[in-house]
């Protein structure tokens, strides 16, 4: 802020200069005392600069006893998750009060690699959401797969000195950082060192192993599902972060630490929301509604999604409706509901009752990185009898971790093959980053396929092409699907294609509306769905059979994964 603009806010507030807009007649949540005080907002050029009464005004908006909050933030998210271009999910949240993101890019990283996040900050910089990033911290995620990419000392350097880069994604090495490995410590001391935080990623961690993960500078965690673990992790000083996303919900689990220790060190967080939540139910919204419906009282609810993530990243001047602060503001009808009557963004009304006020261009600013290059052996899914016995990895339903099972293989002639009678399909992964041809090929049950087969370019976190299926002709023709549309996610029955999603940024994100991508879906689960699959949201459990960092066995372009082992392992068992 220079000196000529502090003057107009000096002006502002003493009422020597007319504000640019006053809200008249609101009821301001003051996210630093708790209170609700009935008074006036005075701003000028984007800023708040006064909170009273007779401000003069050029332009007045009567609010009528409306509450007023600071614009809601997300302090974790995968943009990638929602399938949506960063244009569209802004058009698809802003209008329900979210004013900033903090995004983990670690998904289109593991595809681009820098050239990805890079291209991220570019075409979010002239969005009406203020969108920060973290730069990811495990690219590879793992080296038991074939990424796109490796961020290194030199990249994540780049990244860290970039403005609206504000902290150090999220460390899924603990296993490292316990082990004192020196390459992610290096990772962990350079943020710091440029005055950054760190994000945890650590579930279930307790006792000597928790102290050791924190000691290092790691300040915060977003995977904490046990009220225990979570505790513990407060007590050693962590912040927060209270997950409830369309995968993974922790808030039941969790709010009862709100309620018993404050509200300072925790944030609410979606990591990951998909098109159809962010339509039927919403964004920061929903979780601010579902927070207050389980006993949280509204002013600390609102504390969790505006001043503590504003304060944890150091967004100077945002998360609270005070002098100085940024005015970005939400105005709800009740401290119940938290619909938005009106959102306003660096002082200009940008939303008016779930309507999108301003324009927002949903072109691309420039062609996203090429992404795809796929190379397909000849016979690429054939499994040649090597012995009697095979495991088999066993999807459970609505979670991302597997089981390990031992059955006697199907097998026909001189080849294992698919046996949809006893709910075991082939399950393969294709390198697309580097045409290789490299192809893991296993066995899956769960998915309840009679027919068919599913592909997806979503595959965490490497996003290869996972595809699961009856036969090998239905498996192979999904993947030329998606090779023909450089990514995506389809269904395939015989050599017809019955539903599919072009996903063209980086074979992770879509380029059309919420509206648009939540029908494809919709059109993909009928579909998987009339084939016999079980599984609620199949494309889901497909893509994180691809994450050899979930127990217990997975699969990578380099074969079967004993995650506990932590290595390859053969599909026949002797």
């Amino acid at each position: 802020m220079d000196v000529v603009l502090m003057k107009k806010l000096i002006d502002t507030a003493t009422k020597r200069a007319p504000a640019d807009l006053v809200l008249k007649e609101a009821q301001i949540l003051d996210v630093f005392s708790g209170k609700i005080e009935r008074k006036d907002v005075a701003i000028t050029d984007g800023y708040i600069a006064g909170i009273g009464l007779g401000f003069p005004a050029k332009e007045t908006l009567y609010l009528k006893g409306a509450y007023v909050t600071p614009g809601f933030i997300d302090g974790h998210l995968h943009l990638e998750s929602s399938l949506l271009s960063p244009r569209e999910f802004c058009k698809a949240v802003l209008p329900r009060g979210t004013t900033a993101l903090v995004c983990d890019p670690h998904e289109i990283a593991n595809v681009l690699g820098l050239e990805g996040v890079l291209y991220f900050l570019k075409i979010t910089q002239d969005l009406p959401i203020d969108i920060f990033f973290t730069a990811p911290s495990c690219v590879p995620s793992s080296p038991l797969e074939t990424a796109g990419a490796t961020l290194g000392i030199k990249e994540l350097a780049t990244l860290l000195d970039h403005p609206r880069v504000v902290g150090l994604g999220e460390v899924m090495n603990f296993p490292g950082v316990i082990q004192g490995e020196t390459s992610v410590l290096e990772k962990i001391a350079l943020a710091l060192e440029k005055g950054k935080r760190v994000d945890g990623h650590a579930p279930g961690l307790m006792g000597d192993d928790l102290s050791a993960y924190i000691a290092p500078g790691i300040t915060s965690d977003h995977e904490c599902i046990y009220l225990k673990e979570a505790e513990e992790k407060l007590k050693r000083g962590m912040y927060i972060q209270i997950r409830e996303g369309s995968t993974a919900k922790n808030m039941s689990a969790l709010i009862p630490l709100v309620r018993a220790f404050g509200v300072s060190r925790f944030m609410l967080v979606t990591d990951d929301r998909h098109p159809q939540d962010l339509l039927e139910e919403g964004h920061m919204d929903f979780l601010l509604k579902k927070a207050v419906y389980m006993g949280i009282a509204p002013n600390l609810a609102v504390r969790m999604a505006t001043f503590n993530p504003a304060f944890y990243f150091n967004l100077a001047r945002k998360g609270a409706v005070a002098p100085g602060y940024m005015a970005d503001i939400v105005v709800i009808k009740d401290l119940k509901d938290f619909s938005p009557l009106y959102v306003i963004k660096s002082g200009q009304i940008v939303a008016q009752e779930g309507t999108l006020m301003t324009e927002i261009d949903p072109s691309l600013p420039e062609a996203p990185p090429p992404s795809f290059q796929v190379k397909l052996p000849n016979k690429p899914f054939f499994i040649p009898v090597q012995g009697e016995r095979v495991r088999v990895i066993r999807v459970t339903p609505q979670q991302i971790v597997t089981q390990t099972v031992i059955v006697k293989a199907p097998i026909q002639g001189e080849e294992v093959v698919a046996d949809p009678s006893r709910d075991i399909l082939k399950i393969a992964v294709v390198e697309r980053h580097h045409a290789t041809g490299n192809v893991g090929v296993g066995l899956v049950s769960g998915f309840g396929l009679k027919e068919g087969a599913l592909a997806s370019s979503v595959a965490h976190d490497s996003h290869n092409i996972v595809v699961v299926g009856a036969s090998d002709e239905e498996m192979l023709a999904a993947v030329k699907a998606l090779k023909d549309m450089e990514g995506g996610l389809t269904v395939v029955k015989g050599k017809e294609i019955l539903a599919s999603l072009p996903l063209p940024l980086a074979g992770l994100m879509s380029l059309e509306s919420v509206d648009k991508v939540a029908q494809s879906v919709r059109d993909l689960h009928h579909s998987a769905h009339q084939l016999g699959t079980t599984l609620e949201n199949p494309f889901m459990a497909l893509s994180f059979l691809a994450l050899p960092v979930i127990p217990s066995l997975k699969i990578t372009d380099r074969g079967l994964v004993d995650v506990e082992k932590f290595a390859v392992v053969d599909l026949f068992v002797d």
